[in-house]
């Protein structure tokens, strides 16, 4: 039997293969709030400590090939001021988990953070002891919590006691916890267009002895500093006739019950969306004592209508305003600039004199709106064209629209002329 594991001690990850699963070994660090130094400003600080996270039996695809690997090897002697949690992770398994195996070989890191936490109802220092831990994986759309509960260590006198935690270390020197609850999102972000639709991932797993049979969760969203209740659902992991309670605040917005209770599918869409609908959104999934969180970004793209003032342009003896219209866009980084290509030339110069901007307008949807105008003069060389090229986080591409520069029809300058004539003469008499 191959055997494969993963080590990562600072930036170094090695790994060694099993028969379909893996061990993945991660530097982490445990987070404790701390009191500030005293004086002005001193409040609440953050303090971290470095940690080691051995996540057991993580599933492998059949595919994988090992590579010249080094297997984790526990310390000869146990260390107990090292910080050093070991748990199981096939029941319940972490989804998509097997990107934790290739994270250093495309150069990303993993964000590992383990936290103390108190089931709702419990005191500190109770035993079991429980811990919060939460792993990202940078550029991939992986995000998990983990709620982890100390196993039982049967002491004796050999038995180590890790010095910062007051908690019985394994012969190993690690410590034992088993996986009470997870919650994790497919997405970090999601772009939708104004007055589409969204679906913002959450889900949840829980060991196979259910804690408890109810379940509730709650979305809410925060933006620019303030917060409100979306949805929120109650129902029974028994699926018992009656019992889910779904109270709706932004109306639009929807789970599936039947996919919280068989499928631990706490995803919620969202309909019609609004410029309103953009912020952070929390996913926290309840059960039992426990909850877990997870956080997504939504983000409102509608890409802008562009337009220009004139379906054509007849050159004139004077200088003509010409004027490009970007409206109905969100959000508000638009970018405009004229380009001009003569006859003479092959490619387009962008013009120097980009014209003069009208401030932003915000319309009652919350989109807006920017003009960009360009004076014209007559010396352009007729069949030039002119391209106003606008760029919007919502294109893919920039948008542009253009016109070509026409000639003068055949005795229009006589006719202006003639009409200038005209003119002066008829004031020329009045003035008399």
């Amino acid at each position: 039997m191959m055997i494969l594991k993963i080590i990562w001690f600072g930036y170094f990850l090695t790994c060694v293969y099993g028969d379909g699963v893996a061990d993945v070994v991660l530097s982490c660090a445990l987070v404790e709030e701390g009191v500030g130094l005293g004086g002005m400003g001193g409040g609440s600080l953050f303090k971290r400590t470095p940690a080691t996270l051995v996540l057991r039996d993580v599933a492998v695809a059949p595919d994988e090939s090992p590579e010249t690997l080094t297997p984790f090897v526990p310390p000869s002697i146990p260390d107990p001021d090292a910080i050093l949690l070991e748990t199981k992770v096939s029941s319940p398994e972490i989804p998509n988990a097997h990107v934790l195996l290739h994270a250093d070989c495309n150069d990303q890191e993993v964000m590992c953070e383990i936290s103390r936490y108190s089931p709702h109802g419990s005191q500190e220092g109770s035993d079991p002891a429980y811990f919060m831990v939460s792993l990202n994986v940078e550029g991939v759309d992986f995000s998990t919590s983990l709620i982890l509960q100390t196993l039982k260590v049967e002491k004796d006198q050999s038995t180590l006691i890790q010095s910062k935690l007051g908690l019985p270390l394994s012969q190993s020197g690690t410590l034992l916890t088993e996986v009470i609850l997870l919650v994790f999102s497919h997405i970090k972000s999601v772009s939708a267009a104004l007055r589409g639709d969204a679906l913002l991932s959450c889900g949840f797993k829980q060991q196979e002895v259910p804690l408890a049979q109810e379940v509730g969760i709650e979305w809410r969203l925060q933006h620019r500093g303030k917060g409100w209740k979306v949805l929120e659902m109650k129902t029974r992991l028994d699926d018992a006739e009656g019992s889910t309670v779904v109270q709706e605040e932004r109306k639009g917005s929807s789970m599936d019950a039947a996919q919280v209770v068989g499928e631990g599918n706490a995803s919620m869409s969202l309909t019609k969306l609004r410029v309103v609908d953009e912020g952070t959104y929390i996913c926290t999934v309840s059960i039992g004592l426990f909850h877990a969180q997870q956080v997504i970004q939504l983000h409102i793209n509608q890409p802008p209508q562009v337009s220009l003032s004139k379906e054509k342009l007849v050159l004139e003896t004077s200088p003509q305003t010409l004027s490009c219209h970007c409206t109905k866009y969100y959000p508000l980084d638009a970018q405009m600039e004229w380009l001009s290509l003569s006859p003479a030339d092959t490619e387009p110069t962008v013009l120097p004199d980009q014209g003069s901007l009208s401030s932003h307008r915000q319309h009652g949807d919350g989109t807006f709106s920017l003009s960009s105008h360009l004076t014209v003069p007559a010396s352009v060389s007729p069949g030039t064209k002119i391209t106003c090229r606008v760029s919007h986080p919502a294109l893919d591409t920039p948008l542009s629209v253009s016109l070509v520069v026409e000639s003068p029809k055949p005795g229009s300058y006589w006719w202006v002329l003639g009409f200038l004539i005209v003119t002066v003469l008829f004031f020329f008499q009045v003035m008399r």
